[in-house]
C-alpha cells in the first residue's frame, strides 16, 4: 500500500528497477502466471466462502456474516487489484513498453488508474484486519461469556458493525489524498503494483509520511489487540479442556460452558490471525525501512505480493478447521465433479 516515490516503470530519467522476478523473459513469464495463478485461486476460493455462507442455514450467523464480509474484501483483490498488474506486465511483455499511466503518478493527471486501485487494496486490507478483529471479538464472548453469547451477539449488531468497518477502513484508504497534497498514487516498478507514494520529496520529515505512518498504526494496533484477545481465549480453551477430563460428563455439558463449535471457532479464528500477522508483517518493515531512508526494491516486491496471496487463505483455514464448512463445500462441488466424472 505504502511505497516511497522511486521511479516508475517508464520514468524518463532514471531506469526501471530490474527487480529479481522480472529480469528475464523466464522471470517475467513466471510473474505473469503466478499472478494469474492468484486471481484463480482468490475468486474460486471466496466464490466457494460465499456460496456457502449464503447458501447454508447454518452458516446464517454473525460469524458467518463476518466470513461473507471478509470473502467479499478478498474478492475484490482478486477482481480488481490483481488483474491491472497483469495487463501492466503483459502489456510490457508483448509490446516492449509498459503503459503510459505507468510513468507518471496521479498528480500529474485528472485521472490515474491508481486512484481507483491503489485505495481499494488499502481499503480491502483494512477491512481484513477490522473483520478479523471483530471475528475474534465475537469468538471471544463465545468462549468466556458462553451465556452472554446471544445476547450480546446479534446479527444486527454484526451489521452495522461490518458497515462501519468498510465505511471507516475505506475513509482511512483516502485520507491520504485527502489530507496531503504531497501524496500520490503510481504504479511501482518494483513492488509491479498501485501504491502511494511522496509525489515530490522534500525536506524530511514531511506532513506526508506522518499520513502515511496511520496505516501500520492503524494495522498493528488492531493485530495487537486480536492477538492479545485470542491469547486470552485460547488461555482459557485450554482451562476448560483440562476440567473436562477431571468433570462427569453431565457437568462437562453445561450451559455455563462453551460448546465445542465455539472452541473450533475460536482456534479457527485464531490460525486468521497468525496468518494474517505473517503476510502483513513485511509490509510493516518495509515501511519502516522507507521511513529510514531505504529502498528495498527486491523486497517490496516479495512484501506486497505476500499480503496479496493472504486473499485465498481464508478458505483453505475454514476447509482444514471447520468440518461443517467441508461437507457444505462438497455439496456445493459435486454437481461439477459429477459433469467432469459424466464427460471422461
Amino acid at each position: 500500500m505504502i511505497e516511497t516515490s522511486t521511479p516508475t516503470m517508464m520514468d524518463s530519467t532514471e531506469p526501471a528497477h530490474c527487480t529479481v522476478c522480472c529480469c528475464t523473459l523466464v522471470n517475467k513469464i513466471l510473474m505473469v502466471l503466478f499472478m494469474v495463478l492468484l486471481i484463480v485461486a482468490i475468486l474460486f476460493g471466496n466464490l466457494v466462502t460465499l456460496a456457502v455462507v449464503l447458501g447454508t442455514k447454518h452458516f446464517h450467523t454473525s460469524q458467518g456474516y463476518l466470513k461473507a464480509s471478509l470473502a467479499v474484501a478478498d474478492l475484490a483483490v482478486g477482481i480488481f487489484v490483481v488483474p491491472l498488474s497483469v495487463y501492466a506486465e503483459v502489456y510490457l511483455m508483448v509490446t516492449d513498453s509498459a503503459p503510459e499511466w505507468t510513468s507518471y503518478n496521479s498528480q500529474s493527471v485528472s485521472f490515474h488508474p491508481c486512484n481507483v486501485i491503489g485505495p481499494i487494496f488499502a481499503g480491502c486490507t483494512l477491512v481484513s484486519i477490522s473483520t478479523i478483529f471483530l471475528l475474534t471479538i465475537e469468538r471471544s464472548i463465545a468462549v468466556l461469556r458462553p451465556l452472554h453469547k446471544d445476547a450480546v451477539i446479534t446479527r444486527k449488531r454484526t451489521t452495522i458493525l461490518i458497515i462501519l468497518s468498510w465505511v471507516g477502513s475505506f475513509f482511512l484508504a483516502v485520507s491520504p489524498m485527502i489530507f496531503s497534497s504531497e501524496i500520490a498514487l503510481e504504479y511501482n516498478s518494483c513492488s509491479r503494483m498501485c501504491n502511494y507514494a511522496l509525489g515530490t520529496i522534500g525536506e524530511f520529515p514531511s506532513q506526508g509520511w506522518n499520513i502515511l505512518l496511520l496505516f501500520p498504526a492503524f494495522d498493528f494496533t488492531l493485530l495487537g489487540g486480536t492477538v492479545v484477545i485470542n491469547m486470552i481465549s485460547l488461555s482459557s480453551i485450554r482451562q476448560h479442556s483440562k476440567r473436562r477430563k477431571h468433570l462427569a460428563e453431565a457437568e462437562s455439558q453445561s450451559r455455563s460452558k462453551p460448546t465445542f463449535s465455539d472452541i473450533k471457532a475460536a482456534k479457527t479464528i485464531g490460525t486468521l490471525t497468525v496468518a494474517f500477522t505473517a503476510s502483513f508483517t513485511p509490509i510493516a518493515v518495509f515501511v519502516v525501512g522507507n521511513v529510514l531512508g531505504n529502498v528495498w526494491c527486491n523486497f517490496s516486491f516479495f512484501a506486497f505480493w505476500i499480503l496479496a496471496t493472504n486473499s485465498c487463505w481464508n478458505v483453505i483455514i475454514y476447509s482444514v478447521w471447520d468440518q461443517k464448512f467441508r461437507l457444505c463445500a462438497h455439496k456445493l462441488l459435486m454437481p461439477f465433479q459429477r459433469r467432469d466424472t459424466t464427460k471422461t
